[in-house]
């Protein structure tokens, strides 16, 4: 007998959620693929039927053009669909977690700009590429990175439903290569966001190390200290726990941020480069004559690094399925992406080559600050300050939430986040979450080399390299299903006509459905996997070149960088 909500939503009396009940989201160990898909595709079908669209329940195709039409999955009937057929149980634990689904596309359009720090490092890239390898590589990351967060969202459709919710990209490798593939992912994802919260609070540092120096360079703050003061603010602002809210703040800041690109190219225009920001950046004012070129010769290592600050720019991808997991309806992420993607390329590319066309050599890792007036730099600087802090506390939210759902919900099945008990141990955990961050970004007080650093180290791996390669095994094990019976829920893999020790369910996965696009998505993963490797190179280095050559900042040292 088919199950309507296969031991995925079960209520305990002792924890709380939305109506006094805890959901709980159990491993997907022991789950068939086939569940896990029989049960999205209902779900974007309820989704549409909550527009109001209309469903045609005896061939349902709610993923669009783009679905494998060879799954067997049963038709979905109208009792599936409607919640007049459901129990006040199944009914109360369904609107529960879609009350955690509040944020529209236009949200989350906002949030995915908030949260790409890439214009202010982007004439960084193409100083140290110089022009035409600057503008073309910049315009291949950016296409790539709509490829694969369009993939990404394919798969997130695909797999999502309130029986099997899929919260984080964690859940997406899990569903695809088990739970060891999970681990891995929430590793690297929990490093990404914190090393991203520890650069805010080091930039933040450097904005106001500036703005009390002063017009004459004579103020003073203990550099250690400037960063310290964001990560605290960070803890307090790190109370908010849902997106939605955090949207009403990145409104504002998606708006401040592009004040400060515009304002800032404006000030350069009447402002030589600040070349004493510049010299401690080990770059010296020599007869202060900007020099731009078509191609920089500089150092491999260099050049490397200034590739990965365009990865840097387009970084966002690792939390696009935390962000679809809060949308009403995930089917319109693509509508959000592709508005964030087209701004972000046109602005970030706009304000690289406009800056280094001013500036050249004398370009700082952080474009705004090379201003060398006091009062345009403090503007810059204070625009930053609050666009930043926002920027870190939606990475600190999306960060505490990966550790939450994996360490305190998966590992110890503690509370529901939305608990009482859940806040608590909230609060406990934005406090840590925040000092580690202070930490990093006082142990290795270089902007640019830190963002290279984890550019290859993990936001290569989400935002390119792990994309082709969900993918391609999504095909793989979707394809080889093309021959089995029609997969009836909680009947577990009956019928399937072979197992994966069967090299005719290997051939079939491989060489069924569109071979090209596997093939194309392969050579993909290993090119990038191959990039990742050279920028873990190139950021080492760079590193320790950095420490070795008496550069102004050292590890929680009180002299800024600028």
């Amino acid at each position: 007998m088919a199950k309507e909500f296969p031991g995925k939503i079960e209520l305990h009396e002792e924890s709380e959620h939305v109506g006094d009940h805890n959901i709980s989201y159990a491993s997907v160990d022991n789950v068939p693929l086939e569940e896990i898909l029989h049960y999205a595709k209902i779900q974007r079908a309820r989704e549409i039927l909550e527009d109001g669209a209309h469903v045609d329940e005896n061939d349902i195709n709610p993923y669009g053009k783009f679905a494998n039409r060879k799954l067997p999955l049963a038709a979905v009937t109208r009792e599936q669909l409607d919640q007049k057929h459901w129990t006040p149980h199944q009914t109360e634990l369904s609107n529960a977690r879609r009350a955690l689904r509040q944020a529209g596309w236009a949200a989350i359009f906002f949030l995915i700009t908030t949260d790409i720090l890439g214009p202010f490092n982007a004439p960084i890239a193409i100083a140290q590429l110089g022009y035409v390898p600057g503008i073309v590589l910049y315009t291949i990351m950016g296409f790539f990175a709509f490829y694969c967060g369009l993939l990404l969202w394919r798969l997130y459709v695909h797999f999502d439903s309130d029986e099997y919710p899929c919260r984080t990209y964690s859940d997406i490798a899990e569903r695809i290569f088990g739970r060891t593939a999970r681990h891995i992912s929430t590793v690297l994802q929990s490093l990404q966001l914190i090393v991203n919260v520890g650069v805010i609070c080091l930039a933040n540092g450097q904005s106001l190390a500036q703005i009390v120096a002063g017009p004459n360079n004579t103020g003073y703050i203990c550099f250690a200290v400037a960063i310290i003061i964001w990560a605290l603010l960070g803890m307090v602002l790190g109370q908010i726990r849902t997106l939605k809210n955090f949207s009403y703040l990145s409104y504002g800041a998606v708006f401040l941020n592009l004040l400060l690109i515009f304002t800032s190219m404006g000030f350069m225009a009447h402002s030589p480069p600040n070349y004493i920001a510049a010299a401690l950046q080990g770059v010296p004012k020599g007869d202060g004559v900007v020099v731009t070129q078509l191609f920089v010769s500089n150092e491999v290592v260099t050049k490397i690094n200034g590739m990965f600050q365009m990865v840097f720019a387009y970084g966002g991808a690792m939390i696009f399925p935390e962000l679809m997991a809060e949308m009403r309806r995930p089917m319109d992420f693509w509508k959000a992406m592709a508005c964030a993607q087209t701004l972000i390329f046109v602005v970030y590319l706009m304000y690289g080559v406009f800056v280094y066309s001013l500036q050249g050599q004398y370009t700082l890792p952080l474009a705004y600050q090379g201003v060398s007036q006091y009062s345009f730099q403090t503007f810059g600087n204070i625009l930053a300050l609050i666009t930043g802090i926002i920027a870190g506390a939606l990475y600190g939210n999306i960060g505490i939430k990966v550790a939450y759902i994996n360490i305190v919900e998966d590992w110890f099945r503690g509370p529901s986040l939305m608990s009482r008990r859940g806040h608590l141990i909230w609060v406990a955990m934005v406090l840590a979450y925040w000092a580690l961050a202070y930490i990093v970004g006082s142990a290795i007080p270089q902007v640019e080399n830190i963002s290279s650093l984890i550019a290859a180290l993990c936001i290569m791996q989400f935002s390119y390299t792990f994309p082709p390669l969900l993918r391609l095994a999504y095909d793989v094990l979707t394809d080889a299903m093309s021959e089995d019976a029609i997969f009836v829920p909680g009947h577990g893999t009956s019928g399937r006509i072979d197992t994966w020790r069967d090299r005719s369910r290997w051939m079939r996965g491989l060489f069924t459905g569109r071979v090209a696009f596997k093939a194309f998505n392969f050579i993909l993963f290993v090119g990038f996997a191959v990039w990742a490797c050279l920028g873990m190179w190139g950021s080492g280095v760079s590193i320790k070149e950095g420490f070795e050559g008496g550069v102004a900042a050292t590890s929680f040292g009180c002299t800024a960088p600028v």
